[in-house]
C-alpha cells in the first residue's frame, strides 16, 4: 500500500496509508482529519478541501482544470502550490506525496 503524508494546520505531520484510486481528499477524510471540510463531497464545487502540495511532488500531478483554477481563485490563501484535494486521484506514482491542509477561508 502507498502512503500520503499530511501536515495539519498545527504543523503536525502524519503518514497515512492511501488506497490507490481514491482522491487525496477521500484519503484525508478516511484517515479522520476533521479540519479538511470537503463540504461538496468531492464534486469540485467548493474550495474547502484546499491543500498545498509539496514542491518536490508538484510535477507528478496533472495540471488543474479550469473549474479547479476558478475555485482556487476564490481563496485568500491560494499559492502556486495550491490544489483541491478532491481533484487529485491517488495512484502508486504518488506514493509519499506530501500535502499541507490550507488555512480555512
Amino acid at each position: 500500500m502507498s502512503d500520503l503524508v499530511i501536515t495539519t494546520r498545527d504543523g503536525s505531520e502524519h503518514r497515512v496509508p492511501a488506497v490507490v484510486g481514491l482522491s487525496v481528499m477521500e484519503v484525508i477524510r478516511d484517515a479522520g482529519f476533521d479540519e479538511l471540510l470537503a463540504l461538496c463531497g468531492g464534486s469540485c464545487s467548493c474550495a474547502t478541501c484546499h491543500v498545498y502540495v509539496d514542491a518536490e511532488h508538484a510535477d507528478r500531478l496533472l495540471p488543474p482544470s479550469a473549474d479547479e483554477e476558478d475555485l482556487l481563485d476564490s481563496s485568500a490563501f491560494r499559492t502556486d502550490r495550491s490544489r483541491l484535494s478532491c481533484q487529485i486521484r491517488f495512484g502508486e506514482e504518488l506514493d509519499g506525496l506530501r500535502v499541507t491542509i490550507a488555512p480555512e477561508d
